[in-house]
């Protein structure tokens, strides 16, 4: 055990499903799994292990930001030997092609965040996801027929920012950032160091380019196509 997480080695699978929010967790374990066991309430930040089509997975919240899902995602990885961690979450579109409800499969992750510099002195800004999962969630989404938009997003530490300038178009334009969200880089960051794989799958909640915007209930129960996509994947994980 953790003081963050309560499982024993071996009640989590080798991939874990981690959206933002621990009722997302919990929704996807009641919708897809079977003979599901909850792992961990720890902080309410539920983690649950079950059966999808056969194969075992587990789910589990990372809470918001990267020091939050920087410290499940190590433990996860070292010390309950998780192998694949597929980020499920929501983000924030830069631009007019990613559209409310789009799916969006991060191809790579910007931040000017010092997370990596301050783990292991990591001094770039774009850090990588395995292309080994990437590579199978483009084959399954196309299996399944589900339109998936591919590229780079932000990994924003700020929320609420005083900058009133029109900077997430600069980042569009000059980063080549399509959406944002705040995780994508620690968790990138912390399967690279532990030689461990990661990838992430958004849907686009909102907009900074239009007035469109999902509720709290849609953000936790309407993403199906993206947690479809990455159950799918877990399959051709085993």
């Amino acid at each position: 055990m953790t003081p963050h997480n309560k499982a024993q080695k071996g009640d989590i699978a080798k991939t874990v499903l981690m959206p933002g929010d621990p009722l997302r967790a919990k929704f996807i374990a009641e919708k897809y799994l079977q003979d599901t066991v909850i792992f961990n309430d720890v902080r309410n930040m539920f983690g649950y292990t079950g059966f999808y089509k056969g194969a075992k997975v587990s789910v589990m919240g990372s809470g918001m930001g990267m020091p939050s899902i920087g410290i499940y995602s190590y433990e996860l990885y070292s010390m309950y030997d998780v192998d694949h961690i597929i980020r499920i979450g929501s983000a924030g579109s830069y631009c007019e092609k990613a559209q409310v409800f789009d799916v969006v499969l991060a191809d790579s992750a910007y931040s000017e965040s010092s997370f990596a510099r301050t783990q292991n002195g990591y001094d770039k800004d774009i850090i990588y996801p395995s292309e080994k999962i990437n590579a199978i969630i483009r084959e399954t989404a196309k299996e399944q027929k589900k339109e998936m938009i591919e590229g780079c997003v932000h990994s924003s530490d700020v929320f609420y920012r005083e900058d009133k300038t029109p900077y997430y178009q600069r980042l569009y334009e000059q980063k080549g950032c399509i959406c944002v969200e705040m995780e994508s880089f620690a968790l990138f960051h912390n399967a690279n160091v532990l030689g461990k794989n990661a990838a992430c799958i958004l849907t686009i909640s909102d907009s900074f380019v239009s007035d469109r915007i999902t509720t709290a209930l849609e953000r936790e129960k309407s993403f199906t196509d993206m947690m479809e996509i990455a159950l799918e994947t877990v399959l051709k994980l085993q």
